[in-house]
């Protein structure tokens, strides 16, 4: 039940109806529509985004502060070799400053030298300052993980770029079969009136035998041209359910119920205004999300290659520890860091010939120099793909202005044809020549105008603008 209801949802929000003839109308809006907020792709792309934001999130845990608790006991043979318990809170920063404090309680007959017997308390630090202070892999990481977020976005919005155009082209081919069906039954209506008139006439004596083979073969070759048509505008109408699914993530497949809106408010190519050339380009070089994702590919290079270079320094670790006796709280302020009360230690270490340093660094920088031709190189193919179906929509315009030009004279000849036809004056032969020549302008009429409604967004397409 909650299924169907679904489906009333959804026909009543995205199809427009025609009350008397019980027909809904699709408009592309709608279409595209019914694309972005329902197909499983655009979902699947939004569950990427969250996989990558999850990814940050995770990237970021190496920051949080830790709590640990470490003991460790040992008795033998009646006699307590040692008892150590040591709490300790760990608080790491975005500047490789790590802070540290905790307690220790450490008894026993054989404690380790290094430890403080019985209770005591410290707080500290540990850093690298060659490495750590200038930039490390734990930021790295989540500058990584950061970059990863935006170029999973632009590999969305490339996505619906592409689905968003297809669905476009499906709708529009749609359309081109509808319109084309309807005009061959208008014409296989008039065939039918024409052999029957033919036929009447030769029963009156009024035509010879051959001109009622003639209507009927017409009749026949245009009732095959319909069937055709009809079966173009089912597998086009599959075609485009491809792209319809509901909120319950169910394919919808629409049945011959639902037609294109055909109205002079979408299909009036005069309306349709061809965008600038230059307005485009613009858009497209600064916005495609291609050349975004390429930035983002780069700007995790760019990382890459810091962490990189800071493999070439040595590595200087130094820890510090306050301490205090009992569990009272260290006192800072009271002495000097290495006057009493403390623990330190450095570590320092540096490969001779960095091989493997300088190594992956170059890799890196090479990586860097490919991925900028790779943007060169993807500028041009955008910039020539806007081009050319710039050039295309323009083009397109002259075409039909033309085409409509010669479907009008190719009307009138037909009506001049049928007028001589019935008065006699003409062949049955001329007349279908008339009738074929004139489909066949009418079918290239109806394909140019849709190829430009499809060359408009084709235009926003190239772009990278489509959303």
């Amino acid at each position: 039940m909650k299924k169907i209801g679904s489906f009333i949802i959804f026909i009543f929000l995205f199809f427009s109806f025609n009350v008397f003839a019980q027909e809904k109308t699709l408009s592309l809006e709608n279409t595209l529509d019914i694309v972005r907020k329902f197909h499983p792709i655009i979902r699947q792309s939004n569950l990427q985004i969250n996989q990558a934001n999850n990814a940050l999130l995770s990237s970021r845990g190496v920051f949080d502060p830790t709590l640990g608790i470490v003991g460790e006991n040992k008795t033998f043979d009646n006699k307590q070799y040692f008892n150590y318990y040591n709490p300790e809170l760990k608080i790491p920063t975005w500047y490789g400053i790590d802070f540290k404090a905790g307690l220790e309680n450490n008894i026993g007959q054989r404690l380790d030298p290094s430890l403080t017997a019985d209770k005591s308390t410290y707080v500290g630090v540990s850093l690298d300052p060659l490495r750590g202070l200038i930039y490390d892999k734990r930021r790295a990481a989540v500058q990584q993980a950061t970059s990863m977020v935006k170029l999973t976005k632009q590999e969305q919005l490339l996505v619906v770029n592409d689905l968003l155009f297809e669905a476009t082209e499906a709708y529009w081919t749609w359309v081109n079969t509808y319109l084309l069906n309807n005009i061959l039954r208008d014409v296989l209506k008039t065939n039918q009136q024409r052999f029957e008139f033919v036929k009447q006439s030769f029963e009156h004596g009024d035509r010879a035998s051959i001109d009622t083979i003639e209507a009927l073969a017409q009749l026949q070759f245009v009732q095959s041209m319909q069937l055709q048509a009809a079966l173009d505008l089912q597998k086009a109408r599959f075609l485009l359910s491809n792209y319809f699914w509901d909120d319950q993530a169910q394919p919808y497949v629409f049945g011959a119920e639902i037609i294109p809106d055909t109205s002079n408010k979408q299909f009036d190519y005069s309306k349709i205004e061809v965008p600038s050339l230059n307005n485009l380009l613009d858009k497209a070089l600064s916005s495609h999300p291609k050349l975004f994702a390429i930035d983002s590919k780069k700007d995790m290079l760019e990382i890459d290659r810091k962490v990189k270079t800071l493999d070439l320094l040595p590595s200087f670790k130094f820890n510090y520890n306050f301490l205090g006796k009992g569990y009272a709280t260290p006192d800072l302020f009271k002495q000097s860091l290495f006057q009493n009360n403390y623990k330190y230690g450095v570590s320092f270490g540096l490969p001779l010939l960095q091989r493997q340093a300088r190594g992956d660094l170059a890799k890196t920088k090479n990586k860097i120099a490919e991925i900028d031709y790779a943007r060169k190189l993807t500028e041009l193919e955008i910039q020539n793909k806007v081009k050319s179906t710039y050039a295309e929509s323009v083009s397109l315009v002259n075409q039909i202005n033309v085409s409509e030009q010669n479907y009008i004279n190719n009307k009138k000849l037909l009506d001049a044809e049928n007028v001589k036809f019935t008065m006699g004056e003409s062949s049955m032969f001329l007349v279908n020549s008339r009738e074929m020549k004139l489909i066949e302008t009418q079918q290239k009429l109806i394909a140019l105008k849709t190829k430009f409604f499809k060359s408009i967004v084709a235009n926003q397409w190239a772009a990278g603008l489509l959303r």
